[in-house]
C-alpha cells in the first residue's frame, strides 16, 4: 500500500513539473522579455532595434517550433513504443530486423527539415554579411581590455571607450555595462562596420542590433547595422580575450540625424587630440629627450 502511494505522489510531483515546464515554455513563446540591455528573469531576445535583429528573431522562433514539434513527436513515439511493445503485450517478440519503408522515412524526414532550416538560415547569412548602400562608415578596434573607434567620413574623430569602474558609477549608470564614451549613430541610416582587433580576438556584441562579429589581429571584418529606433544599446565583448574579458562593454547611443551632426560638430573638437599618430609621435620625443 505504501508503495502505490509513493509511486501516485510521485507522478504527481512528475505531472506538476510537466505542467510547469509547458507553461514557462509558452510564456517564454508567446510573453517574451524585451530590453535593450540585459536584465534579471527575463526571457527571450531582446528587443529588435534592427531589421537584421528582426530576421534573427523571426527565424529563432521558426527553430524553436521545429524543435518543439520533433522533441513532441519523439516523446509521442516513446511512448507509444512503452505501451504497444512491451513484455506483457508482445510475450513473443518480433525478429523483423529491417522495415524500408521506417528506413526510408527516417532518412527522408530530417533531410527534408535540414534544407527547411538551411533555405532560411544561408538568406540570413548573407543579408547580415554587409550593405551594398552604406551612408557612413565605422570603424572598431578592440585591445585589452577596451575598444577604439574611428568615424572616417567625418575627419579625425577616434577615441577610446573604457568601461566605468563601480566605484565610479553615478544614480542610473548601468554596472560594467557603461562606458566613459559612448559610440554615437543615427537612426535610419545604413551603417558599414569595420572591426579588427590590436592584440588577440575579440568580439563586438549588440543583442538588440543581431550584430556579433569577431575582431581579427591583421584582419578587417565586416558587418552593417541600420538603427530604427532611438535609445541606448549596450552589448560586451563576446570572445575569451583575457583576464578584463568581463569589463569592456559596449554601449551605443542611436539619436536622429539631427543630433547626430551636431554631435559630429562637437566630437571634432573634443577628440582632436586623441590621433593615434601624434599620440605615438609625442611619446617618442619625450623618450627621445
Amino acid at each position: 500500500m505504501r508503495k502505490i502511494v509513493a509511486s501516485d505522489a510521485s507522478l504527481a510531483v512528475s505531472a506538476r513539473l510537466a505542467l510547469a515546464l509547458a507553461a514557462l515554455l509558452v510564456a517564454a513563446m508567446l510573453f517574451p522579455a524585451f530590453a535593450a540591455e540585459p536584465g534579471p528573469w527575463k526571457l527571450g531576445l531582446q528587443d529588435a532595434a534592427t531589421p537584421m535583429m528582426e530576421r534573427i528573431n523571426s527565424f529563432h522562433n521558426m527553430l524553436l517550433w521545429v524543435c518543439f514539434l520533433i522533441s513532441i513527436f519523439v516523446l509521442a513515439l516513446l511512448g507509444y513504443v512503452v505501451v504497444r511493445f512491451n513484455e506483457k503485450a508482445n510475450p513473443v517478440p518480433s525478429k523483423t530486423t529491417h522495415n524500408t519503408l521506417v528506413e526510408v522515412l527516417w532518412t527522408a524526414i530530417p533531410i527534408v527539415i535540414l534544407v527547411a532550416i538551411a533555405v532560411p538560415s544561408f538568406k540570413l547569412l548573407y543579408y547580415t554579411d554587409k550593405t551594398k548602400d552604406a551612408e557612413m562608415t565605422l570603424k572598431i578596434v578592440g585591445h585589452q581590455w577596451y575598444w577604439s573607434y574611428e568615424y572616417p567620413d567625418f575627419g579625425e574623430i577616434k577615441f577610446d571607450s573604457n568601461m566605468i569602474a563601480e566605484k565610479d558609477i553615478k544614480p542610473g549608470q548601468r554596472r560594467l555595462l557603461e562606458v566613459d564614451n559612448r559610440v554615437v549613430l543615427p537612426v535610419g541610416t545604413n551603417i558599414r562596420i569595420l572591426m579588427t582587433a590590436a592584440d588577440v580576438i575579440h568580439a563586438w556584441r549588440i543583442p538588440a542590433f543581431g550584430v556579433m562579429k569577431d575582431a581579427v589581429p591583421g584582419k578587417l571584418g565586416e558587418t552593417w547595422v541600420r538603427i530604427d529606433k532611438e535609445g541606448v544599446y549596450y552589448g560586451q565583448c563576446s570572445e575569451l580575450c583575457g583576464i578584463n574579458h568581463a569589463y569592456m562593454p559596449i554601449a551605443v547611443e542611436a539619436v536622429s540625424k539631427q543630433k547626430f551632426a551636431a554631435w559630429v560638430e562637437e566630437a571634432k573638437k573634443k577628440f582632436a587630440s586623441n590621433d593615434p599618430a601624434s599620440a605615438a609621435s609625442q611619446v617618442a620625443e619625450q623618450k627621445r629627450d
